[in-house]
């Protein structure tokens, strides 16, 4: 049994990425919860017996009642050029959600402006540029449906915060469980029905495709969507692929 609240899935000398649980922080805030970095800290430093304290920076960060991959550079150096890399969108991920109501189109590509309420910790969308406002892009297609509910493969193409709960709710389909979205009502565990499944790139140092795939929650509801799971790899990207 894993005795970290977290699965490893790709580990190196530069990069350690892993499969965070819904629920807890990436970083830590008012709360004093402990975080996902910390755990990840204390696993590098008895995995390797390292002295003193271990350098780790995050490369990103995904919401705490979200479930999926999460990356962490073990290096400065690193760290510059995935933050680089990031900036110029040289980074695919693919969330999957879980939401009811059946969106418009098979496929399609949302535009808005978003304006964060910090006080709230909540985000507003409008259809038009705002002098406060960041523009959001994400992209969704259907993958199929299952007990009345869509499972959605989400790319988003820019690093706004609640990017992708806010756009969907504001498309009329709140992920489920995501009652700050508008969704009707909690799920039990007080999280959300939205998992960061998949992450490609270039790795920044050994230039080999990286193909990470994060397994589902172990709860009955979201394995069940496995079925769905349509996901293509090209055959040379096998040898790249990681999965936990």
């Amino acid at each position: 049994m894993n005795k970290y609240p977290f699965s490893v899935v790709y580990e190196d000398n530069h990069l350690i990425i892993v499969n965070k649980p819904a629920g807890m922080l990436v970083q830590g805030d008012h709360t004093g919860d402990t975080p996902l970095s910390e755990y990840v800290k204390a696993y590098i430093k008895e995995k390797y017996e390292k002295p003193g304290n271990v350098f780790l920076g995050t490369i990103h960060r995904i919401d705490r009642p979200v479930s999926g991959l999460v990356m962490f550079a073990r290096t400065s150096k690193t760290l510059e050029r995935m933050n680089e890399m990031l900036r110029k969108h040289k980074i695919q991920k693919k969330y999957w959600a879980v939401v009811r109501q059946r969106p418009p189109k098979k496929y399609g590509r949302l535009v808005n402006w978003l304006v964060k309420d910090s006080e709230k910790n909540q985000v507003t969308v409008y259809d038009y540029p705002r002098n406060d406002a960041q523009k959001a892009e994400t992209s969704y297609r259907i993958v199929g449906k299952l007990n009345h509910y869509y499972l959605l493969e989400v790319e988003p193409h820019t690093g706004r915060p609640h990017q992708i709960r806010a756009q969907l709710a504001h498309m009329g389909c709140p992920i489920r469980g995501d009652v700050k979205y508008g969704y009707p009502k909690p799920n039990e565990d007080q999280c959300i029905n939205l998992h960061a499944r998949r992450l490609y790139f270039i790795h920044p140092v050994r230039k080999t495709p990286l193909v990470c795939v994060a397994a589902v929650p172990p709860q009955a509801f979201w394995e069940e969507f496995l079925t769905l799971d349509d996901e293509k790899v090209k055959p040379e990207h096998l040898d790249f692929r990681y999965e936990g």
